[in-house]
């Protein structure tokens, strides 16, 4: 894991301090840091509520502002595992997809269609 992953999980569990556990879990029972299984399993999902309750806007904002500034990162691996990950998890449901793109920012609507494109989707 590269350190702009290390860093956007830190600042996953920083806005989503619920996921603590469970984080702690997966590293326990794979030996490791698996990204992409802690982006997938512990914290989309934490999002993904909080679209469907639309009850904590502003932290919705923040979480979706930082995502814009990770959109627009160079740093080929990180867009790599936030596409694969976050973005894909984001176009698999149609309603939470349109519930999303008022938070999105310009880049990371750009890269969910690219996501979708990769998928064959659209």
């Amino acid at each position: 894991m590269n350190k702009k992953t290390e860093v956007f999980l830190r600042k996953m569990l920083e806005l989503l301090p619920s996921t603590e556990a469970a984080y702690r879990e997966s590293i326990t029972l794979h030996d490791e840091v698996l990204e992409t299984v802690i982006i997938e399993d512990i914290f989309m999902p934490e999002i993904i509520k909080l679209l469907k309750e639309e009850r904590n806007i502003n932290l919705l904002e923040i979480i979706f502002e930082y995502f814009e500034g990770i959109s627009n990162d160079e740093d080929a691996h990180l867009i790599n595992v936030f596409s694969v990950t976050v973005l894909e998890i984001l176009g698999n449901d149609k309603s939470i997809l349109e519930a999303v793109r008022k938070y999105m920012g310009t880049k990371t609507f750009q890269l969910q269609i690219e996501a979708d494109r990769a998928l064959g989707r659209i």
